[in-house]
């Protein structure tokens, strides 16, 4: 029986060496998508130190509801949409001001960019701002999208945002 080995890993090149030394010694759920015996997008725990890596259609597939269900509790706020049977993240926020919306895109955009994974912003009326995520190469969820979603949210925005009503 060959001995099984929980590994998490995070880029391709990464399991092409791993694979090089664990063949045969690796087993994967079948109900998670593989390449080369390895995950296709990994669950640890704080998704916010991970980088998004570079993802090609070929490499790399979008992920199954129930994976994607699994991971949203790891990004608070964000909702998991199916449009037209993609799954995508979501999340709105009121800000204070039209110019507020433009700085709040402006300290997303630089996540973005760091991170080589770009989101669709939209700021609808003067005030709302929502944020859709995906990966349009795969049509779908990948886990990079869940580490974009938990890097936005460790950002400091409620200079931007408007403040909830006393209840």
């Amino acid at each position: 029986m060959a001995r099984i080995l929980q590994m998490n890993f995070c880029t391709y090149s990464s399991s092409i060496q791993v694979t090089k030394i664990l063949h045969d010694r690796v087993e994967v759920s079948s109900n998670r998508k593989s390449l080369n015996g390895f995950r296709t997008f990994c669950t640890g725990e704080d998704l916010s130190i991970k980088k998004c890596v570079p993802c090609n259609s070929n490499d790399i597939r979008p992920m199954t509801e129930q994976a994607a269900n699994e991971l949203i509790p790891k990004v608070p706020g964000w909702n998991l949409v199916n449009e037209t049977d993609t799954l995508k993240l979501n999340r709105s926020w009121k800000v204070k001001s039209f110019t507020k919306g433009l700085e709040l895109f402006q300290a997303v955009a630089d996540v973005a960019e760091a991170e080589g994974h770009h989101p669709d912003l939209h700021l609808v009326g003067w005030n709302n701002v929502k944020i859709e995520i995906w990966t349009h190469a795969v049509g779908g969820l990948t886990e990079n999208d869940f580490i974009l979603a938990a890097k936005i949210n460790g950002l400091d925005l409620q200079r931007l945002l408007r403040r909830k009503a006393a209840t």
